[in-house]
């Protein structure tokens, strides 16, 4: 999925000390948090100023929405991969788009704590990365159900729209870093099972 920039870059979209910021952010979100760290950290672990860094970022919460955005990015590329993996029966690829986000899920809550925290920040703040993030989760889900009832898969009565919406609301607490908290593994794991087979007890012609 290709990416739009993020709020508040400046400078050349492409730059090899652009990169390295986003690298040393990706890393210290990772390992001290995204409110711990600081615009100053990051210069120092580049060997640059504070100041140069803002010839590429505006803030601190232009950093964090890059590289929020390329972590949601790899979920989104996933996501539609699942999509249109025309191999695979559309039922089998639905049941593939709710694993992939509560899998990630999991990755994110309990093996990258601290860079699941910025994903609560973008959330919270409605960064555009999050709106993207929807966005790609509703274009997975309605190339899914199009297939699907093309091959005579799922019911073709209800307004595409309308079922489109209503499998995108089942979506998204799997993708949700705060609902997240609230189930350990297994239990996430069989929630899934529980809403994909609902869901697709509803889709059948």
């Amino acid at each position: 999925m290709e990416l739009a920039p993020a709020p508040g870059q400046r400078g050349p979209a492409e730059h090899e000390r652009r990169e390295q910021i986003l690298h040393a952010a990706d890393e210290h979100f990772r390992r001290y948090g995204y409110n711990k760290t600081t615009v100053a950290d990051l210069a120092k672990a580049i060997g640059v100023s504070a100041a140069y860094v803002y010839r590429f970022f505006e803030s601190k919460q232009a950093i964090g929405e890059a590289v929020c955005a390329m972590t949601l990015a790899r979920i989104d590329d996933e996501l539609l991969a699942i999509a249109a993996d025309s191999d695979k029966t559309a039922a089998n690829r639905l049941r593939e788009l709710y694993k992939c986000l509560a899998d990630r899920g999991i990755e994110l809550f309990f093996k990258e704590r601290k860079l699941h925290d910025l994903v609560v920040v973008a959330v919270e703040s409605r960064w555009s990365s999050v709106m993207r993030h929807k966005q790609a989760m509703l274009e997975a889900a309605q190339r899914v159900v199009v297939e699907g009832r093309a091959t005579g898969e799922f019911e073709r009565k209800t307004p595409l729209d309308e079922i489109c919406r209503a499998i995108y609301e089942t979506l998204e607490p799997f993708a949700h870093p705060m609902l997240l908290e609230l189930k350990e593994p297994p239990e996430l794991e069989a929630s899934v099972v529980a809403v994909s087979n609902l869901v697709l007890r509803s889709l059948s012609p």
